[in-house]
Formats: C-alpha cells, sequence, structure tokens
C-alpha cells in the first residue's frame, strides 16, 4: 500500500475512531465532573452551614438522594422504624431539603409551649402551589397576617359551634337519604353494599351543602366527580416531585409529564370552583324559616370580596383556593374515618354488639336519633377516638416549615428546615400506649384524654396555631352519621369471612385499598 493511502487510512479512519471514543470519553468525564462538583459544593455548605451545630441524629445517607430511599411505600411506617432506632428527633436529608421527623409528644408540647410560631409555617412544594392557587388556601399558605385573617373567618363563618349546631338539619337529610339506600337494598335480602362509596356520597353532601350550598350527586350512583377529585389531590399532595427536593431539577417534573398531570386535575377543579361561584353570583338568596337569609360559605366570600371590609383585596383565585381547601379536605377526613371505623367494628364483633347496645338503650323506640342523645353515648365516643388513634386521616399531618433556627429538644434546628410530624407513631408509641396496636376503645373509659387534649398523644387534628378547626364540624357529623347506621341496622361481611384486607392506599390521608363491601340487616327496634 502507498505511504499517501497509510496516510489517508490513519487520519480519515483510524484518528476519526479515535477521535469518536475520546468526544465520548469526554462527555462522560463532563458528567462525572459535575456530580462531583454539585456533591463538593454540597459537603462544603453542609460544613460551613451545620458545621458548629447539635444537630439531631440522621441515618446514614446516600450520595445526592440523601436518605430519600429511606421513606419507602408508606412513609408514617417508615420513619417509625427508624425513629425507634435513631430517636423521636431525627434529621433526614431528603435530596437537598433537610427535614426533621417528630415522633414523641413531650417534643410537640415543647413546641406548642415554647416555639410554636416558629413551627407555624408551611413549605411550599409543587403540587400544592399548583392545586391550591399558588399556596393561597388555609392549610398550605405560609404562616402571616393573610393565613391569620382567612382562618379567623373560616372559624367564625363555618366552624364555630354555632355554626356547625345550624347545619344540623343538613346531616339529618343526608343521613335519612343514605338510609333510605340501605334499607332499599334489604328488601332484596342479604344484598351486599359498597358501604365506602355510600359514606364518601354522604360525607361529600353534607360537605357541599353546608360550604357550597348545594349537594353535587352522581346520577349513576357512582362517587360524584367532586368526591373523585378530592381522592385524587389527597394522592397527588404527597407524590413524588424531582423539583421538591432538587429545586435546580424543577424542570425534570415538567419532562416526566408529573405537572401536566397536576395541570390536568387543576383544570378540572378550576373549572368547578368558576362554575360553581358564578352560580352564587347570579342566584338569589332564599329566605329561610325564621325571614332570614340562607348563607353557605360561597356566599360569606363573595359578601366580603363585595364590601372590601378587609385589610387585603380578596382575589377571585383566593376565594377558589380557600373553597377548594374546606371541601377536599372536609370530605375526604369524616368519610375516611368513618370507613375505617366501620372495618374496625367489623373485625371486632364485641366492641360492635357493645356500641349498637348502647346507642339502641339511649335512643329507645324513638322514630330517629335525636342530636341531644348523641352527648349520652359514651361508649361510641371511645369508638371514634379509637379509631382515630389508630388511623389519623392525616398520617403525618401538613408538613410544617422552621421559620428561624431554635433549639429543640437540646438540638439546634436550623432556618428553613422541613419538619414532619409524624401523629401515627405518636399514637401508637409504646411508652404511651397499652397494647398500641390493638383496638380498644375501653382504653378511653374514665379518661380525661380528648382530641382537644393538651398531653398531645392524641393528635389527629394537628396542634397549636396550625391546628385544624374543623374539629367540632367533622365530629358532629361522623358521630350523627354512625349513631344512625348502627341504630337501624345489624352489619356483617359477606359469606361470614373472618378476614378483611386492611391494605392502605397512601395519600395525603390514608384509607383502605379496598372499599367496604358488607351486608347490612335491618333491624326493628
Amino acid at each position: 500500500m502507498a505511504i499517501s493511502q497509510l496516510w489517508n487510512k490513519y487520519l480519515w479512519e483510524d484518528l476519526g475512531f479515535t477521535t469518536l471514543l475520546f468526544h465520548e470519553y469526554s462527555f462522560f468525564l463532563s458528567i462525572f465532573l459535575l456530580l462531583f462538583t454539585i456533591l463538593f459544593l454540597l459537603f462544603i455548605h453542609n460544613k460551613s452551614s451545620h458545621g458548629k451545630l447539635n444537630l439531631p441524629p440522621s441515618p446514614r445517607r446516600l450520595p445526592i438522594i440523601g436518605n430519600l430511599h429511606q421513606l419507602g411505600k408508606f412513609p408514617h411506617r417508615s420513619l417509625r422504624a427508624l425513629s425507634e432506632k435513631y430517636g423521636p428527633l431525627m434529621l433526614l436529608n431528603l435530596g437537598q431539603v433537610p427535614t426533621l421527623v417528630v415522633s414523641s409528644p413531650d417534643l410537640v408540647a415543647e413546641i406548642v409551649n415554647t416555639h410554636d410560631v416558629i413551627f407555624s409555617s408551611r413549605p411550599k412544594t409543587t403540587a400544592t402551589e399548583v392545586l391550591f392557587y399558588g399556596n393561597n388556601d388555609v392549610a398550605f399558605a405560609p404562616y402571616g397576617e393573610y393565613w391569620r385573617q382567612m382562618r379567623k373567618i373560616c372559624v367564625v363563618e363555618l366552624l364555630s359551634l354555632k355554626r356547625v349546631q345550624s347545619f344540623q338539619f343538613v346531616r339529618e337529610e343526608e343521613t335519612e337519604v343514605l338510609l333510605h339506600q340501605v334499607r332499599k337494598a334489604c328488601l332484596y335480602g342479604e344484598t351486599t353494599i359498597n358501604l365506602s362509596q355510600m359514606l364518601s356520597d354522604a360525607s361529600n353532601n353534607i360537605i357541599s351543602r353546608c360550604i357550597l350550598g348545594q349537594s353535587y350527586r352522581a346520577e349513576d350512583g357512582s362517587l360524584s366527580k367532586l368526591g373523585e377529585l378530592s381522592k385524587r389531590v389527597m394522592v397527588e399532595l404527597i407524590a413524588f416531585s424531582v423539583g421538591d427536593f432538587f429545586p435546580s431539577l424543577k424542570w425534570v417534573d415538567f419532562v416526566r409529564g408529573f405537572l401536566a398531570r397536576l395541570g390536568s386535575t387543576f383544570r378540572e377543579l378550576d373549572a368547578f370552583n368558576n362554575c360553581l361561584v358564578q352560580e352564587h353570583k347570579t342566584m338569589k338568596i332564599a329566605p329561610n324559616h325564621d325571614g332570614s337569609e340562607i348563607k353557605d360559605f360561597v356566599e360569606v366570600l363573595l359578601r366580603l370580596q363585595e364590601d372590601r371590609k378587609l385589610d387585603f383585596e380578596l382575589t377571585q383565585d383566593q376565594l377558589k383556593a380557600i373553597l377548594q381547601d374546606l371541601f377536599i379536605a372536609g370530605i375526604e377526613t369524616s368519610s375516611t374515618v368513618m370507613e375505617w371505623l366501620m372495618a374496625e367494628l367489623l373485625r371486632h364483633p364485641r366492641v360492635m354488639k357493645k356500641a349498637q347496645e348502647e346507642i339502641r338503650r339511649v335512643v329507645g323506640e324513638k322514630e330517629k336519633v335525636d342530636v341531644n342523645d348523641i352527648n349520652q353515648m359514651y361508649y361510641l365516643k371511645n369508638v371514634v377516638k379509637e379509631t382515630m388513634r389508630l388511623h389519623p386521616p392525616a398520617p403525618l399531618l401538613a408538613p410544617r416549615e422552621t421559620t428561624a433556627r431554635v433549639q429543640l429538644g437540646g438540638y439546634d434546628i436550623p432556618a428553613k428546615t422541613r419538619v414532619l410530624i409524624n401523629a401515627w407513631a405518636i399514637q401508637r408509641h409504646a411508652d404511651f400506649w397499652e397494647r398500641p396496636d390493638e383496638f380498644i376503645p375501653e382504653r378511653f373509659e374514665n379518661n380525661p384524654m380528648d382530641l382537644n387534649s393538651q398531653d398531645f398523644k392524641l393528635i389527629p387534628f394537628g396542634f397549636g396555631r396550625r391546628r385544624c378547626p374543623g374539629l367540632a364540624f367533622g365530629i358532629s357529623g361522623i358521630e350523627y352519621l354512625i349513631a344512625n347506621i348502627l341504630y337501624w341496622f345489624d352489619w356483617k361481611l359477606p359469606n361470614d369471612a373472618e378476614n378483611m384486607d386492611m391494605t392502605e392506599v397512601c395519600g395525603m390521608s390514608v384509607f383502605k385499598k379496598f372499599p367496604l363491601h358488607v351486608v347490612p340487616i335491618r333491624y326493628s327496634p
């Protein structure tokens, strides 16, 4: 072969191939250097910002992702397992987000009594910003004047004891609708019904009528659109978002379609909200029986917006965010608690029988359960408390964020630290509860502890300034509806099934994966 041909072969073939390998090597070298740089900067940042702090104990973490891999499919359970090893105050690094996990009532008491303001803000997450109009609701708004005024309006106009009592006729009417559906099923013998669906529909209609002024029933008997959207939102609120744990990589959520999914849910909710608000703007207010005007919560907000008596302008998005907050949280909390309660009663026939005997003794031969009867049903109230102890609607409550550096439990907690309160772990802690994983309503007999207790061993509604103000509203509906279905019907599992699948679906709230299919048997007083 001529020298010139050898040279061309080397230049265009061998050297070309070598150049290609060099480019591929350079690409991977660049990726390696980038990752190394990120790790180095994170190391320097942690050394400079936390080097002199006495931080809480932490599990060993992996490079870049930190402790994310340890959250597991059910974070409330995984975090309890970690806290049993590393202590009730534990600092995790979830990606680039320092996260404090609290699993002790004593530490909760210290937060409330000493540092409540510092622990009263909320972190901004991708889901809450998209689904709640930029965190302009009450539950996820940052701590400040806007949140204080909006919470006050919600408490005074919807959630006060007086307002809760004024909505009793709604609970009675919607409970009667549910009872009629069950009686109809009883006509066909031992017919299995989907009690989960019925409880969800009843909760949906009670909340809708109290807040929105009307119910939203599904004509085909399935869950209403509002109920479906509420459940979807609760799951998406804790769905994994790359941008929440790696702020510089928010674009990944766009590429993988997460933002598109959130956007689709938001558009459905927003269309519903727009229609609702427009209906209220155009309809006339109907007079009540005593001549006063019937005011649902939408009407209250529209009046406030029109009168401009707030210290700020109440925008349309803020109004819709508050409404969305209330009906989504209300529907899911009530229906979830009732579903778990009936599941536990079916698993514990002794408790079911004892609760029914009390209810039927108190009601006697009256044609209906009177709301005043509920105050004499002490065992039923213990059943509700025990259900919320074992199955808190939001096992990790809503996340918090520290607004300043603070000391807690003898450790230094930096500002802007995300805080998770593991209510599920606290309410099953063996140091504070005897046989903590068993369903025993008798533990509350001759026990002053209730859902307002200040020992913080039972905190399904949260605590401190950010405690859910809807306790009285939610419990009144749960107790009345459950008292009725236990009074008028006996209940059993189909085919005398001994075991019930109690598998959870984890979202902001934790609900049963499989609906509760049961057989009602009509009771004649």
